[in-house]
């Protein structure tokens, strides 16, 4: 009887030991099983305005590092990009807040930025995304804080990493590709990092809105991730294809940082800016056609459409068609990326020469279309000369008919 009884607890243990040696054998990338975020939950509709006239701020144009007092250098610029904002009649600023794993605000994820202190990990004594945010609710602007979300660093840039950098505190979560750093999206941990980083930015700020830019996998990458993948194929019966895979490893980093901005705060505004030529998207496998048809990734999609209305590879009017055309969900808003920076530059084939009123067209040709508005990139084309005569065609016509 004695034996009978221990039996069953014997043969439990051994089951358990069996199934921690399993746990202790697995890939990386497939010891956790992955949580996926639930894509029935529905939100309150993003707080956006009726037309959206935006302009994105670069971390370039917010470079303190060199300015002895960094905090009053810092604060004039936030003060003259509103200024200049209103005086155009824009409504939407949107600032790079998080450039290279790191951060313009304290964070318990990512290290200062070296644009704001000099050195990346350094203390500056004082907050700029609070002081944005301030100034921005203060003159009647909406702001979103815009992030990169995979990339470390390029090249030399920034000089070197802080030991609180996420790379620095494990490698094994990073890549290098070309000489660049880049977190892996094929690993769990990636993933969750970046959406506690937006979750972080939006329960700590009175943000209207969070943007990804256009970097998700690098171009020309290689097969950095072949031991991803061929994790991923041993222990999956209905098998992805190697651009499947990646497809997927970016789709659930989305989902899984629209869902946490939304957790914190319901009417956010989660949106990607993603190339404006549509095919290009292809190449850093960021599947923009699931994110407009499909609730559950983003309130935005914001293409780069920097093209002139006669550029001979593409034109304005016609990768403006191919947005249209494509399928959206019924939350989903559609904004169109600008290129200030184009204006009076021999870009394009020089088709940027032909007249000073380009931009003007092409805000009239939007507003024509089922479009919601649109974001000028980037503010430092208020300052250049050879933009200027664009700008302020551009800021004269909005001032004059802007729907308010």
């Amino acid at each position: 009887m004695k034996v009978k009884k221990i039996m069953p607890i014997v043969l439990s243990i051994l089951l358990l030991a069996l199934a921690i040696s399993l746990k202790a054998h697995l890939p990386k990338a497939v010891e956790q099983q992955k949580k996926q975020p639930d894509k029935t939950v529905t939100y309150a509709k993003a707080t956006m305005p009726q037309e959206t006239r935006g302009v994105w701020v670069t971390y370039m144009t917010l470079d303190v590092e060199n300015e002895k007092d960094k905090q009053s250098a810092f604060e004039d610029k936030i003060d003259g990009i509103i200024q200049d904002m209103k005086q155009g009649s824009f409504n939407t600023m949107i600032v790079q807040v998080r450039p290279f794993c790191d951060a313009i605000y304290p964070s318990k994820y990512f290290p200062w930025s070296h644009i704001i202190s000099s050195e990346q990990g350094v203390d500056p004594g004082f907050d700029p995304l609070a002081y944005i945010v301030k100034q921005c609710k203060e003159n009647g602007l909406y702001v979103h804080a815009w992030v990169n979300p995979y990339r470390i660093s390029t090249k030399n840039t920034p000089a070197s990493l802080s030991k609180a950098n996420p790379y620095s505190k494990d490698e094994s979560i990073g890549v290098n590709i070309n000489g660049s750093l880049y977190l892996n999206p094929a690993l769990e941990a990636t993933k969750e990092l970046i959406a506690n980083g937006v979750k972080e930015l939006v329960e700590n700020y009175d943000i209207d809105g969070v943007q990804f830019d256009d970097y998700f996998y690098p171009e020309n990458c290689g097969d950095f991730d072949k031991a991803d993948y061929e994790a991923y194929t041993a222990n999956h019966n209905k098998k992805l294809t190697l651009e499947e895979f990646r497809k997927q490893n970016v789709n659930e980093m989305v989902r899984a940082a629209y869902q946490a901005a939304h957790e914190a705060k319901e009417d956010i505004a989660f949106g990607i800016s993603p190339q404006g030529n549509l095919g290009n998207n292809d190449g850093l496998f960021a599947d923009v056609k699931t994110w407009c048809a499909e609730e559950g990734y983003i309130d935005y999609i914001c293409p780069q459409l920097y093209f002139s209305l006669d550029n001979p590879a593409l034109t304005f009017e016609d990768s403006l068609s191919e947005w249209l055309a494509l399928k959206k969900h019924d939350r989903l808003k559609l904004l169109i990326g600008l290129s200030g920076y184009k204006a009076g530059t021999d870009a394009d084939d020089g088709t940027w020469l032909d007249n000073d009123d380009i931009l003007q067209t092409e805000i009239k040709i939007l507003r024509r279309s089922k479009a919601d508005g649109f974001i000028l990139y980037s503010y430092d084309s208020f300052r250049n000369e050879e933009n200027q005569a664009e700008i302020v065609n551009v800021m004269r016509y909005l001032t004059t008919s802007a729907e308010q």
